[in-house]
This record gives C-alpha cells, structure tokens and sequence, in this order.
C-alpha cells in the first residue's frame, strides 16, 4: 500500500482528534503517502502534520447553499478532477456521514469505514467496500487510530495519540510569555459569564502570563474586547486558522470553551482546562499530551471554583 485518502472534512476539533491515526500509519507502513480531504476553512490543520503530503480543500458547506449557481458547479468539477487524478490503493473514510460517503466516491480507491452498528449514519456504511467494527463507547482519537488500523492491516498501538503537529510560524505575536483564552462560541448556551473569565484572566496575569483574547466574529469580538478590559489582556486582529494555531501554540496556558481551538491548543501540548456549558464531555473531551481537564457537562455550567481549582493545579506544574 502506498497511497491513501483521508476523508475528515468537519469540524475542526473532529479533524485534529484524526491526526493521530496519521501518525500511526506513518509509523506502521513507511513511505505511505497520506492525502486528506476536509472543509476549507479547516484546511491548515491536516497542513500541520509533516505525514500529510496534500490538503485538498471542500467548501461543501458553501456549495450546498448555491448548487446551480456556475463558480460552485466550476469548484466542484475541479475537486472532482483532482480526486480522480490519481488511483489511490485505499480512501478511508473517518467521518462516517452520508456527505462524507458522497465525497469519498468521487476519488479513484475503495472506499472503507465503519460498521453499520459503529457508524453514526448506518446508511453510509452501504457504500464502503470494506467495514471495521469500532467500538462507539471509545474516545474519538481512539476510533480513529482503530479505524485505520483495521483497514490498513496494522495492529493497534498501544502508545499514547501522538498528534504529530508543531505550531507554525503566524503572522501576527502575542506578549510572551502568554496564555490564551477562549470565551466564543457558536451558541449562546455554550458560553461561561464574563465575570469568570475575568477573573481567570486576573489570575493568569498575577502569574505572569498575559490573557490573549480568542475571537472569530463582531459579536466575539466585543465580548473578548469586554474581557480583556477587565484583566489587562490582548484582543489580537483577526486571524486565520493557521495564524491562531500559531498564537495557541506558544501559549503556556489555555481555558477554553468546547471549540476546536480549545481541542486544536491541547493537540500541541499544552495545558489546557476546557468549559463545557451545555453538553457532556463525554468521548470529545479535551485530549492531549499535556495536562488536561474538562469541566462541566450538560446543564452542570462549572463554577468559577472548580475552574480556579484546576487552573492552580496546572500552575504548580
């Protein structure tokens, strides 16, 4: 086997909790070309690991709002091209949807996945040529490096997830030392009250760090302006997924809500405590080669105590 297709294409904390199967198949089959398909705006992730040779970019989430429209007709023929370019001796599928299988299909390569009963779409698993049976109680990394596992012919290893990435160079430096934090998200029942955050902020400067400020839209932007008022902390310009992967990457500390930045900081190492406001952590939680904790769960908001707690303990460190 030389040459296979990852098809990991959303959302960012679900393709950074898939790079450490690309990690193991580099160990288990040297000179294994590794190619990945994923939704655009996660695209610098898979460009972080040196075991990815090529990054082909979908923007299917924009395509889907505008399928006559001629530009996405033109964007989707050129994908397709470019998937039907070369064979490849496999095109595993880690997503596991219907649109994943979709995709998967148009690249020159069996198409393999989950089981029905380990799959979250069961129909998907109609059109994968082979099937590996993953348990669905296991942590998501950890159905990963299995999936691959299976389908590539290597024994499972036992060594912690080895997420194989190393922070960039970005655009754009926060004060060192720093520590980031993470207070948006996409919904308003994910979010921690701002007087939390404000304190965590005070804390993370009375030790010697300052608070960088995570933000991705107007409205995030005027809640991380509000906090970082409130602890002398840095709101950076705006910044593209490879530039934040570049600031989370030099931060000695991050607190951080359930969003693939938080998940994205922790696959490089660093401790990270992560907020879960409206559901549990389950088998998504925060997972890393650093210390690690996810507090909260499904209406169970974690107070500022326990969030202070676990923030000390990664101090002492």
């Amino acid at each position: 086997m030389t040459r296979i297709l990852i098809v990991k294409t959303s959302s960012m904390g679900d393709v950074v909790h898939a790079l450490p199967a690309v990690s193991d198949m580099q160990r288990a089959l040297p000179g294994l070309q590794v190619d990945w398909l994923v939704e655009a705006p996660f695209a610098a992730i898979p460009r972080l690991h040196a075991g990815v040779a090529r990054v082909l970019p979908l923007a299917w989430r924009k395509w889907r709002k505008q399928l006559l429209a001629p530009d996405t007709r033109s964007a989707i023929a050129a994908l397709r091209a470019e998937l039907k370019r070369e064979p490849y001796d496999l095109v595993l599928d880690l997503q596991g949807l219907l649109k994943s299988v979709l995709w998967g299909l148009q690249a020159r390569g069996p198409l393999v996945g989950y089981d029905r009963a380990s799959i979250r779409e069961p129909a998907a698993a109609l059109f994968y040529r082979h099937t590996a049976a993953v348990a669905r109680n296991l942590q998501a990394v950890e159905r990963n490096r299995r999936l691959a596992a299976a389908h590539l012919g290597y024994a499972m290893p036992a060594t912690p997830p080895d997420f194989g990435i190393t922070p960039p160079a970005g655009s754009w430096a926060a004060p060192a030392p720093s520590a980031a934090l993470i207070p948006c998200a996409s919904r308003p029942e994910k979010l921690w009250p701002e007087a939390h955050w404000i304190a965590v902020g005070q804390r993370l400067q009375a030790a010697g760090l300052t608070p960088v400020l995570v933000w991705g839209s107007d409205d995030e932007r005027a809640r991380a302006e509000r906090i970082a008022a409130g602890c002398s902390g840095v709101v950076p310009p705006f910044l593209s997924v490879a530039d934040m992967a570049a600031v989370l990457g030099q931060a000695r500390q991050i607190v951080g809500l359930d969003t693939g930045f938080s998940h994205l900081a922790a696959a490089f190492g660093a401790p990270t405590i992560g907020i879960y406001c409206d559901h549990d952590p389950g088998l998504a939680g925060i997972t890393g080669p650093g210390p690690v904790a996810s507090l909260g769960g499904k209406a169970q908001v974690p107070t500022l105590d326990e969030v202070m707690a676990q923030l000390e303990r990664h101090l002492e460190r």
